[in-house]
């Protein structure tokens, strides 16, 4: 009996974060809005895995001194974070008073105490070149292994040389392209498994909906903030919706149902 529970919770998990998903909520750097968190913190991840979200977004940029370190920006408290030391940043607290949190910590709480919540981490093009945006999605990838939270982590880019370069080095993780600038059928071909793009860009190529589906492709929108936006996904089952607004989008998709 064990066994079958086990095997039954395994089963569980996998599914949670395949393709099976429809309309599944990704909070845009945590659940920060409704309760006015500092966005990418420690607290603003906790709150989307206490809300039982299935995904939750961060950003990962490396300091001068080769810390991967959590900011949505380029800079942090008018500090180019590429060009400046950790120690040097954390100097200046975030809005909650945590500190600048390091991609270790942010995995490590997003570890703790989550059966839901898949972490969706965005490795930030580099502004010094793109040979360094690549370093450091190497680095975050073994980083998020070392704490064995590969299989609860998918990685996203505006950078698309930064997900081949991860899929080079692991053929199974989960990477999901952001420009929008590539058909389902170009990002398959090189082994990326989802496109996650504004949603006005699945607007303007409606046609991309059913090819991703067609071609067993990952579809995800970002950032659906308006009920009407949200709406037109759901109607188009999406995997995901990301957006600022988890609580509203939970509202439409009971509407909808």
């Amino acid at each position: 009996m064990n066994k079958i529970k086990i095997f039954s919770a395994v089963c569980l998990i996998a599914f949670s974060y395949c393709n099976a998903q429809k309309n599944a909520i990704v909070a845009h750097r945590g659940a920060w809005k409704k309760n006015n968190l500092p966005e990418n913190s420690i607290a603003s991840l906790r709150h989307a895995i206490d809300l039982k979200l299935p995904g939750s977004e961060f950003d990962v940029w490396r300091t001068a001194d080769d810390s991967l370190v959590i900011n949505h920006d380029a800079h942090y408290n008018k500090l180019l974070i590429e060009e400046t030391n950790y120690a040097d940043l954390i100097k200046f607290k975030l809005s909650n008073g945590e500190k600048l949190p390091t991609l270790y910590e942010y995995i490590s709480e997003g570890m703790r105490n989550n059966k839901h919540t898949l972490l969706v981490c965005e490795i930030k093009p580099s502004e010094i070149s793109k040979e360094r945006g690549q370093k450091t999605g190497v680095a975050a990838v073994e980083t998020i292994k070392k704490l064995k939270a590969d299989k609860n982590t998918c990685y996203i880019s505006f950078d698309y040389d930064i997900l081949k370069k991860i899929r080079a080095i692991d053929p199974k993780t989960s990477l999901q392209y952001l420009e929008g600038n590539k058909s389902p059928k170009e990002v398959k071909a090189d082994k990326i498994n989802g496109v996650d793009y504004h949603y006005s860009v699945f607007q303007k190529h409606p046609e991309w909906i059913q090819e991703a589906k067609d071609n067993k492709i990952i579809l995800n929108a970002w950032t659906v903030n308006e009920a009407k936006d949200m709406d037109w996904i759901i109607a188009h089952k999406f995997n995901y919706i990301t957006t600022n607004e988890p609580e509203l989008l939970k509202e439409r998709k009971e509407i909808k149902k």
